[in-house]
């Protein structure tokens, strides 16, 4: 039996770490194989396997310091903790605590809750043009937003322009009721409620109607040049190379672009090429313009997408190994 201690500074930093019910502490437990009991401000850590024990530890110490940084304790924060000491990066724990990007509309302060997504935010600061791919849950969406909002807020920007491009994914448009802008409704709907929830819904439809706040279909933005505005194009894997390119070159003075996207899922038809996947070719090297990939680590939304989307991607991995031994095959088999 291997035993080892942490020491809290405060009773109130142990309260916080432990959760409700002990929440937090049982997904330690759970996940190293271990026992661990407090006693005021001493925490100690026993199992049968000595590395069980020490990963343990370096999560409690990691939470604890993150305690001293004010930073709330959730249980999507402690299995991230556990990542990053499993990965061997508990020397990173400590960066988690962030600046907050803006406050909501209810008073919760936004942040990334990821080194992904804290990158992926530093980036949209330091840059003209930000690309973001990344999977589902990653915040790319929900963490543009807070930055265009925060921006608008200390009036770097007069306008935020969220756009979409409106793919069918499997349903018709036409079958849809209502003129355009009612069957692009749906389509827009994930940046109406990110909106909502930063601004509230008075304060939204205040500057909607006074023109501060545009959300609309790509194919609005030809022939356009955005001056002074905060402009981010959602679901960018659905745009063709031709709508990329007219995108992009709206940019006026004063400006920052944000085009977000998963590659993994491209709804264009007959297997036509993604605008977003070769913008990241062509403008990987360009000044100003900064690409960053969020993975499954960055996912902050049910544990179980994470899941889900590493189940996905042992799947394509297999697949692809499969297409390649049986191209390697054929070549073999043609050989004179």
């Amino acid at each position: 039996m291997y035993e080892v201690t942490v020491n809290a500074e405060r009773l109130e930093d142990v309260l916080d770490v432990f959760g409700s019910f002990d929440g937090n502490i049982k997904l330690i437990e759970q996940n190293y194989g271990v026992r661990i009991v407090n006693r005021d401000t001493e925490l100690r850590i026993s199992g049968e396997d000595a590395l069980c024990v020490s990963k343990a530890e370096k999560v409690l110490s990691g939470l604890f310091a993150l305690c001293a940084k004010g930073e709330p304790i959730s249980p999507q924060n402690v299995r991230y903790c556990i990542s990053l000491v499993d990965d061997g990066e508990e020397d990173r724990i400590t960066r988690l605590a962030g600046d907050v990007i803006c406050v909501s509309a209810k008073g919760k302060p936004i942040k990334g809750k990821t080194l992904g997504q804290k990158r992926y935010v530093e980036a949209i600061r330091n840059n003209t043009v930000t690309i973001g791919v990344g999977p589902a849950g990653t915040g790319k969406t929900y963490l543009a937003v807070a930055c265009a909002v925060a921006a608008f807020r200390e009036k770097s920007v007069n306008r935020i322009i969220l756009t979409r491009p409106a793919v069918e994914a499997g349903e018709k448009l036409g079958f849809l009721p209502g003129d355009l802008m009612n069957k692009v409704d749906p389509y827009l709907r994930p940046l109406y409620d990110a909106l909502f929830d930063m601004m509230g819904p008075e304060n939204y439809h205040k500057y909607l109607e006074k023109g501060n706040i545009e959300v609309a279909p790509l194919a609005y933005m030809r022939g356009r040049t955005l001056d002074d505005s905060f402009i981010i194009l959602d679901e960018a894997q659905n745009t063709t190379p031709e709508q990329m390119k007219m995108f992009l070159t709206r940019l006026g003075f004063g400006s920052k672009i944000v085009v977000n996207g998963d590659i993994t899922q491209i709804d264009l038809p007959n297997g036509k090429k993604s605008g977003l996947s070769e913008a990241m070719q062509i403008l990987r090297d360009v000044d100003g313009i900064a690409t960053m990939t969020l993975t499954a680590q960055d996912v902050v939304r049910h544990e179980l997408v994470q899941r889900i989307i590493n189940a996905y991607d042992k799947y394509d991995s297999i697949r692809k190994a499969e297409k390649d031994r049986a191209a390697e095959q054929k070549k073999f088999f043609r050989r004179p």
